[in-house]
């Protein structure tokens, strides 16, 4: 696995479902993003078991990232028209319905492989290697900011990737670095010796 944090996020164009739920043979991870925060979030399957959970939770909270200027898109290695059988069964029935976010088909594995989240083969279930759970964070220049990867049984903790998108656009406006358990609405901490010892001597016994 590659650590892409601080470098360009990889771009793809490849077919995938809309979030209004048209089906296209060429979207444009990069000029989707342009300009945009975004979160890129990678599964293993389609119609699996953990990774419903996970969709819908985004799902969720995909309102609140756009309101802050957030693009969603998810990735796995099936196809555009598994995605839309997908989102076409209802939640009740194991299906994810039809979340507010575009998810990108990855046949080939070359989106996977770019940001370096492609399972070894030989290590799944399935022998071409299916992608791994991780996220990444991308800001308006389409840097990665952060990146987080959990093995196939662990569900991902999605208020933590809206918090992180929060922390960033903290961090860029207010110049404070995000201490441990930051949350939208605290105080940043100021990165000199001082200010470390100002906000220790405050908080250290909430850490």
């Amino acid at each position: 696995m590659s650590i892409l944090v601080g470098r360009k996020a990889p771009v793809f164009t490849t077919q995938a479902v809309l979030q209004d739920g048209e089906v296209v043979g060429d979207y444009d991870f990069g000029d989707a993003i342009n300009g945009k925060y975004a979160v890129l979030f990678f599964y293993p399957l389609d119609f699996t078991f953990v990774c419903p959970s996970e969709i819908l939770a985004i799902a969720n909270r995909t309102e609140h990232l756009r309101e802050a200027g957030c693009e969603v898109v998810g990735v796995s290695v099936d196809s555009h028209w598994s995605h839309n059988a997908w989102r076409n069964m209802p939640v009740d029935q194991g299906g994810i319905g039809a979340v507010p976010f575009t998810l990108a088909a990855d046949m080939t594995r070359e989106i996977s492989t770019a940001y370096g989240i492609l399972a070894d083969s030989s290590d799944s279930y399935y022998p071409m290697g299916v992608s791994m759970r991780a996220t990444f964070v991308i800001d308006q220049s389409g840097v990665v900011r952060y990146q987080v990867v959990t093995d196939e049984p662990l569900g991902r903790n999605m208020d933590d990737v809206v918090r992180m998108v929060e922390a960033l656009q903290f961090f860029e406006k207010n110049g404070q670095v995000c201490p441990a358990g930051w949350q939208s609405g605290d105080g940043g901490m100021i990165n000199t010796p001082d200010g470390v010892a100002s906000y220790l001597s405050e908080n250290a016994d909430k850490l």
